[in-house]
């Protein structure tokens, strides 16, 4: 009976040993940060912003459509994305309005910053500034989407 047991649990660890690697290949598959985010989430339409470099922390926020203002309690955007967004990333279909456009003021005001679908994000918003000279880390007001012919040469989010 003890030599049963014995050969139960044997079984059973290699069972669990075997599928521990399964899953963990799955994770380092996705990747940790903004690569892993995007091959998870892909072109599903929305625009995101994350609390921490590298699409790290807090998912702030995510919308299809246009936010006039990231400190009120409408759209995909709340208070917090307002003062705490140092990453974000353009999910949206290609084609017509498919760049995100960010400002510096709610109202779609102020200087801008352009995000582009082919860029996919932008993972440290420490080293960007808005069209105005301020700097785009945790001062986004608000966003819409547009065309590439409405952000001008240098508006561009690296």
């Amino acid at each position: 009976m003890r030599k049963l047991g014995t050969a139960i649990a044997v079984f059973g660890l290699t069972v669990l040993g075997l599928a521990a690697p399964a899953t963990s290949a799955q994770a380092a598959a996705q990747g940790p940060g903004c690569e892993g985010k995007w091959a998870a989430y892909g072109r599903d339409g929305n625009v995101r912003a994350w609390q921490h470099p590298d699409c790290g922390g807090v998912l702030l926020g995510q919308s299809q459509g246009n936010d006039s203002h990231w400190g009120d309690t409408t759209g995909g955007f709340g208070y917090s994305a307002y003062y705490d967004t140092s990453s974000v990333m353009n999910n949206g279909t290609t084609g017509g309005l498919d760049v995100v456009a960010f400002y510096v003021s709610p109202g779609h005001l102020g200087g801008y910053t352009c995000l582009s679908p082919y860029e996919l994000y932008a993972d440290n918003l420490t080293d960007n500034r808005f069209t105005d000279g301020t700097v785009v880390d945790n001062r986004i007001g608000s966003h819409r989407w547009v065309t590439a012919s409405a952000c001008a040469p240098g508006s561009w989010l690296t």
